[in-house]
C-alpha cells in the first residue's frame, strides 16, 4: 500500500504541476495578445515593412522647334516565379497545359529564338524551380502590353508566376545629335543640361510603406502612408533639330575628308544670343567620330581670329588708321629672337593695314602690337578684359573651362608675349568666346551672353522663361564698329577667304585662322595645326554668327582655316540662308500668296485632269495617262499636262508640291517627315540630288 500511495502522490503532483503550466501559458498567452499585443504587433511589422522610394519622372529635354531631345521611358524586365503552387500542383498541369502557346508567343513576339528554343528554356526554368527565372530583359512598353495578354501570363503574377520589374531608362531619339550639349543622365555621369538642370529634371522621389512577401515584392500597406512622386519640370532649349543636323552634318563631312583629330562648330542667333546649334565631334579609339567631348568650351589657342581684338584695340586706342601703310618683311620678322612668320602665303609687302587684315598676316599684328603695346602690356589687356575675354561666357554648361593669358608680372611673361598674342598664339580662349564676341561685332556692337535654355515648363505652363542678357552694351564706338565690320566682309571678298566666298548669293563677314598648336610638353615642334573660321551673315542684315575650329591630323598637309573650316562655315550659311533667309523673313511659313492664274502647280496627272475637268479648264495631256508628277501651266489659259522627271537615286524636287504628294514622295524612300506652314512646298532641307537614307529627317516649309 505505501508503494501504491507514494506512485500516487507523484501522478497527482505531475498532473497538479501539468494543470499549473497550462494555466500559465493560457494566461501568457492572454496577457501577450491583450497587453503586449501592440507591442509584439509593431516589432513584427518592423521585421516585413519597410519604406520604399517612388521614382519621380525625369523631365523632358525639348529643342526650341519641339523636338524630344532627352526623355524617359519605362524598359522591363520579364522573369518568372517557377516556385508558385499553381505551377507545381498536380504535378505541373498549368504549366503543361500553357508552356506550348506560351513559347510560341514569346517567339513571334521577340523574334529571337523559335519556338522550340523557348519551351526548352521554359522546361529548364521549371526543373530548377527558379523563384526569379529570367526570360527576357530590356523590353519596351509596347512589348510588355502584349506580353501580359499571352496564354497563362494573363492569369495574373500569382498563378502564373510572372515578375515583371520596371525600370525608367534616359533615351535621347536623335541618337548623337547634340549628344554632349544634352548631355547624360546617368547617376554617376551626367554632362550638359542634363546636369546643369538636374534638381529642375529629377523632381522629387515618393515614399510608400510596402510589406515585404514571397519573392521580395513590396505590397502597399496603406495609402495614407504614400508621399506622390513629383514629376521633374521640362526644359526648353534653344537648340533648332535642323540647324543642329546641317551643323553636325557639315562638320563631319569634313572631318571625314580630312582624318581630323577633332573639332567643333557654333552657331548662334546673332540678336538674342540663342545657341541654335553645337557640333562637339572627337576621334574614338576604333577611327569613328562621336561627341565624346566639349570642345566648344574648352580653350585652346585660337590664331588668327583673335587678330579682331588686336585691331579693336588699335583703333580704340588711335594708334592706327587702316589707311596707313605697314611692310611685311617679305612674310618672316623677328621680334625678341624668335621669327613670326605668315601662316598664309601672299605675294604683298607695303599694304594698308586693312589689307594685312585681310591677308592674315602675322607679321603686321606682330609689329603693330610690339610698336603699340610692349612698353603699356597693361592697356592691350584692359581691352581684353573689357571684352570680357579673360574669365568664362557663363552659358548654362557646368565644365566651361577658364581662358589662359600670360599677363604682366606672371612667370610666363616675357618680351614675345604681347606681339604672339597679337595673332592669337601663346593665349587659350574657348571657340563660344570668339563666338560671343564676332556676334557682338554683327549685333551693332552690343556684346550679348550666349545661352541655351530657353524656358521652364511644368505641364506645358511656363514657369520661368529666359531672355537676353548683355554682357557689354557697347564693344566700340560705332564708327570702329564700321571698320572692324569693313574689314571683315574684305577677308571675304578680297582676302584669305575670297575663294570660299566669291559666288554667294549673300554677304558675308568673318575671319580665318591657322594656328600651330603647342603639343604638350614638346612645344611648337610637332606639326599639329588647328583651322578655324569665325564670322555671321547676311553681313548686311547679320541672323546668325558661326564659329567653326578643327584641330588636324599632323600628317595633313591642306591645314589652313580658308580650306578646311571656312568650308563646313559656307555649307551651313547655304543651307541656313536657303532655308530661311532667301525671303527676308525668318518664317517663310507666314508669308501669303495669293491666287493666280499664272501659277505653276505640280501633282498627279489624275488628280490635276480632275481639277481641270471639275473647273471647265481647257488641257492638252502630253503624259499619255502616266502617274508621274506632272506639270499644268498656263498657257492662253488653255493648261497643259506636262511629265515631270523624278530623281530615282537622290532626293527629287519637291517645289511647289502640295503636303499629300510630297510626303508621299519623302516616305517611299523611307525619311521621316517634319513640316511647318501650309499649301505647297517652298523649301525643303534635303536639297535636290542629295543622297538620302532610311530614317532621314527632312524639313518642309510651305507657303
Amino acid at each position: 500500500m505505501e508503494v501504491k500511495r507514494d506512485i500516487l502522490w507523484r501522478v497527482y503532483l505531475s498532473y497538479i504541476l501539468m494543470v499549473l503550466a497550462c494555466v500559465a501559458i493560457f494566461g501568457k498567452a492572454i496577457y501577450i495578445q491583450q497587453v503586449e499585443g501592440n507591442k509584439w504587433r509593431s516589432m513584427s511589422d518592423s521585421l516585413h515593412q519597410h519604406i520604399q522610394e517612388i521614382d519621380a519622372e525625369r523631365g523632358t529635354i525639348y529643342s526650341e522647334d519641339g523636338q524630344m531631345l532627352s526623355t524617359s521611358i519605362p524598359q522591363f524586365d520579364v522573369f518568372i516565379d517557377f516556385r508558385v503552387e499553381s505551377l507545381r500542383e498536380k504535378n505541373g498541369q498549368l504549366f503543361r497545359k500553357y508552356i506550348d502557346s506560351v513559347a510560341l508567343c514569346l517567339s513571334q513576339l521577340f523574334k529571337d529564338q523559335t519556338q522550340a528554343q523557348y519551351k526548352s528554356l521554359l522546361q529548364q526554368g521549371y526543373k530548377s524551380a527558379d523563384g526569379y527565372f529570367p526570360i527576357k530583359k530590356k523590353i519596351s512598353y509596347r512589348e510588355f502590353d502584349q506580353l501580359r495578354s499571352f496564354p497563362l501570363f494573363k492569369l495574373g503574377r500569382y498563378k502564373s508566376g510572372l515578375i515583371i520589374v520596371e525600370k525608367t531608362i534616359r533615351l535621347n531619339p536623335y541618337n548623337m545629335l547634340a549628344f554632349r550639349t544634352i548631355g547624360l543622365a546617368r547617376d554617376s555621369n551626367k554632362v550638359g543640361l542634363e546636369l546643369t538642370y538636374d534638381s529642375l529634371l529629377k523632381g522629387r522621389n515618393g515614399k510608400q510603406l510596402v510589406r515585404s512577401i514571397a519573392g521580395g515584392v513590396g505590397v502597399p500597406v496603406d495609402d495614407n502612408y504614400l508621399i506622390e512622386p513629383e514629376t521633374g519640370k521640362d526644359i526648353v532649349s534653344t537648340i533648332d533639330v535642323f540647324i543642329q543636323d546641317i551643323t553636325e552634318s557639315a562638320l563631319m563631312k569634313m572631318m571625314v575628308q580630312k582624318n581630323a583629330e577633332h573639332g567643333c562648330a557654333i552657331v548662334m542667333e546673332t540678336k538674342t544670343g540663342k545657341i541654335k546649334a553645337i557640333a562637339n565631334l572627337g576621334k574614338t579609339n576604333s577611327g569613328a567620330y562621336w561627341e565624346n567631348l566639349n570642345y566648344a568650351v574648352s580653350p585652346s589657342e585660337p590664331g588668327s581670329t583673335f587678330k579682331l581684338v588686336t585691331l579693336l584695340a588699335l583703333l580704340e586706342d588711335k594708334k592706327i588708321n587702316l589707311n596707313q601703310s605697314i611692310y611685311l618683311e617679305n612674310g618672316t620678322w623677328q621680334v625678341a629672337g624668335i621669327p613670326v612668320k605668315d601662316a598664309e602665303e601672299h605675294q604683298e609687302n607695303n599694304v594698308t593695314i586693312k589689307k594685312a587684315f585681310e591677308l592674315s598676316s602675322n607679321v603686321a599684328m606682330a609689329k603693330l602690337a610690339y610698336l603699340h603695346y610692349s612698353n603699356s602690356p597693361k592697356q592691350l589687356f584692359k581691352h581684353i578684359s573689357d571684352l570680357k575675354l579673360d574669365a568664362p561666357t557663363g552659358i548654362d554648361l557646368i565644365g566651361e573651362r577658364k581662358p589662359s593669358f600670360h599677363k604682366p608680372g606672371t612667370r610666363m611673361y616675357n618680351a614675345s608675349t604681347v606681339p604672339w598674342m597679337a595673332f592669337g598664339y601663346g593665349i587659350a580662349i574657348s571657340p563660344m568666346q570668339t563666338a560671343m564676341l564676332y556676334n557682338a561685332i554683327a549685333n551693332n556692337g552690343t556684346m550679348l551672353k550666349p545661352y541655351l535654355v530657353s524656358y521652364i515648363k511644368e505641364e506645358g505652363i511656363v514657369l520661368n522663361e529666359f531672355r537676353s542678357t548683355v554682357v557689354v552694351p557697347k564693344i566700340c564706338n560705332d564708327y570702329n564698329l564700321n571698320l572692324l565690320k569693313a574689314c571683315l566682309e574684305g577677308v571675304c571678298i578680297e582676302g584669305t577667304a575670297k575663294n570660299i566666298f566669291n559666288n554667294t548669293p549673300y554677304k558675308v563677314a568673318g575671319k580665318t585662322g591657322t594656328a600651330k598648336v603647342a603639343d604638350d610638353n614638346r612645344g611648337y615642334t610637332t606639326n599639329k595645326y588647328q583651322s578655324s573660321f569665325a564670322g555671321y551673315f547676311p553681313a548686311d542684315d547679320p541672323q546668325y554668327t558661326c564659329v567653326v575650329v578643327i584641330q588636324n591630323n599632323p600628317l595633313e598637309k591642306d591645314y589652313y582655316g580658308a580650306t578646311v573650316a571656312a568650308p563646313v562655315f559656307k555649307e551651313i550659311s547655304d543651307r541656313l540662308f536657303s532655308t530661311y533667309l532667301r525671303s527676308g523673313k525668318s518664317n517663310v511659313s507666314n508669308i501669303k500668296k495669293g491666287d493666280s492664274a499664272n501659277y505653276q502647280f505640280i501633282g498627279y496627272s489624275s488628280d490635276l485632269a480632275y481639277l481641270a475637268k471639275q473647273l471647265h479648264i481647257p488641257y492638252k495631256d502630253s503624259t499619255k495617262g502616266t502617274t508621274l508628277l506632272s506639270t499644268i501651266q498656263n498657257n492662253n489659259k488653255v493648261y497643259t499636262l506636262q511629265k515631270k522627271q523624278l530623281n530615282n537615286n537622290g532626293m527629287p524636287v519637291l517645289k511647289g508640291l502640295t503636303l499629300k504628294d510630297a510626303v508621299f514622295l519623302c516616305e517611299e524612300k523611307g525619311l521621316i517627315v517634319n513640316i511647318s506652314g501650309k499649301g505647297r512646298v517652298v523649301s525643303q532641307s534635303l536639297l535636290p540630288g542629295q543622297v538620302t537614307a532610311k530614317g532621314q529627317l527632312i524639313y518642309l516649309t510651305f507657303n
